[in-house]
């Protein structure tokens, strides 16, 4: 397999202060575990570009995109709302971490990456159509997504979200669009808490309890996402890969282990080659211990790259 790593160093600049867990030291976790571990190597590590104010305003309101340009300060910080900090550096980490998810859809649309995995901050899949909420401005894979279907004509693109919180974001842009199946396993009740019950004919929540580990999750994902996309038949599989479902993340209290993700991603990169040439793309989202972070990543990218 052919994977890209696509980051930018400007998404280790955005910092909402030493005690906040969305870290700067997040992506250099993810960086020195796959250095240590011989992969960087055999990964095609790509620079992301800035996302446009276009790809922006096809997938959130206009007025709110303008907003977060207009607010951005030039020294101090900036509260959107009580977690969610902008500072002189935010901006353009948001706009990279959306951009890398654009150029990540590209390389692998056109064939020249079989898939990749976006290493991103601050995280996006919080966002609304019109707000900021979570530690998320731009909702990354949310803005992916739109670009897949809109560049290239796809009528049928599968998001699936392991982060231990509910995407309450990515269902707000997506609700009742046909185009875009959106599957998320998560705490509940927990932070943001949606309601599992109110939902679209295109959404699957796939709530856990807490305390929930590898059997109840595996069991979910098995019994519920696996019908759902094969009915679906993606031609674009997407990964919002939140890592705070580890059982050492501090943010939450499922109790999963870097086994669990390997075997997601290798359910995932099945129905990858079942249904859309193997095309996925892989987008950071939580994970707040720095250790398990760096241990759950590795092995996520590891099954990416079929090792």
């Amino acid at each position: 397999m052919t994977t890209a790593y696509i980051t930018h160093t400007y998404c280790d600049r955005h910092d909402m202060g030493e005690d906040h867990p969305e870290s700067p030291l997040r992506l250099g976790a993810i960086q020195n575990r796959l250095i240590m571990g011989q992969l960087m190597d055999f990964i095609r590590r790509i620079e992301a570009d800035l996302a446009t104010r276009d790809q922006l305003i096809a997938t959130h309101d206009t007025a709110y995109v303008d907003s977060i340009f207009a607010r951005a300060p030039a020294e101090g910080h900036v509260e959107l709302e009580p977690e969610t900090i902008m500072m002189p550096h935010t901006l353009d980490a948001a706009l990279f971490a959306a951009g890398s998810v654009v150029k990540a859809v590209d390389l692998v649309m056109t064939g020249e990456m079989d898939n990749a995995f976006c290493a991103i901050r601050p995280p996006g899949h919080h966002a609304e159509y019109d707000k900021a909420m979570g530690f998320c401005l731009f909702n990354n894979i949310a803005v992916g997504a739109r670009h897949a279907i809109n560049r290239y004509g796809l009528a049928r693109v599968a998001i699936i979200d392991f982060d231990v919180h509910h995407g309450n974001g990515t269902e707000d842009i997506f609700k009742a669009d046909p185009t875009v199946l959106y599957a998320s396993s998560y705490q509940h009740p927990f932070y943001p808490y949606s309601d599992p019950g109110a939902s679209y004919d295109n959404i699957l929540h796939m709530p856990l309890a807490a305390g929930s580990g590898s059997e109840a999750f595996q069991a979910i994902i098995s019994e519920q996402l696996l019908p759902a996309l094969e009915a679906f038949k993606p031609q674009l599989i997407m990964i919002s890969a939140g890592f705070d479902a580890h059982k050492e993340d501090p943010m939450g209290q499922l109790r999963l282990s870097e086994s669990d993700f390997t075997w997601i991603t290798d359910l995932l990169m099945d129905a990858a080659d079942r249904h859309c040439g193997g095309r996925i793309v892989s987008v950071l989202e939580g994970g707040y211990n720095i250790d398990a972070l760096g241990r759950a990543a590795f092995c996520h990218i590891k099954s990416l790259m079929r090792l």
